[in-house]
């Protein structure tokens, strides 16, 4: 059997970075949410499984990867767990640069590490399963909730919403 990388991160931190994935994306559902950190947990340990080999992610799962360097710590124990710091060098969009082939040898890599892809969140941009992305994960929009102005968002202990009378049913 496949090991789980859910297992990678304690279900506290899972839910972290779930919730990270969420702020972001508004409208995501979790169950979507945690889809796609599952396989950033995938590409993160095929990178560390993997340190010389040239991959990238999906920009779907480039979404979870995102949050989940965003939890500075708990990417440090991953990475420390996993035996490699996976390092993120990020590029300006060039829809020239492009390549399919880079995610079939990702996934390829990360099917050798052990793991089984979710093989919707590993497509190239025109045929992503779900839309993803906001202008910039380090800025939040004016009043908002971000890593560098935390709120009242599920990232930060809040419910996310702005509104009184935040009871539960």
């Amino acid at each position: 059997m496949p090991p789980n990388a859910r297992d990678l991160l304690t279900p506290a931190g899972f839910r972290d970075v779930v919730a990270t994935v969420i702020d972001n994306n508004p409208g995501m559902g979790e169950a979507t949410a945690g889809r796609i950190t599952v396989e950033a947990l995938k590409f993160v340990a095929a990178g560390a499984v993997f340190p010389t080999a040239r991959i990238a992610p999906s920009n779907v799962v480039d979404e979870g990867w995102h949050a989940l360097i965003l939890h500075t710590r708990l990417y440090r124990r991953l990475c420390d767990g996993l035996g490699h710091f996976v390092h993120h060098v990020p590029k300006r969009p060039d829809p020239e640069r492009d390549n399919p082939h880079v995610l079939t040898r990702t996934v390829a890599l990360i099917e050798q590490a052990g793991y089984m892809v979710d093989a919707e969140l590993w497509t190239e941009p025109t045929r992503a399963l779900v839309p993803v992305g906001t202008p910039s994960l380090h800025t939040p929009r004016p009043g908002g909730c971000g890593p560098i102005n935390p709120g009242n968002c599920a990232t930060h202990g809040g419910g996310g919403s702005t509104g009184s009378g935040g009871g539960s049913k």
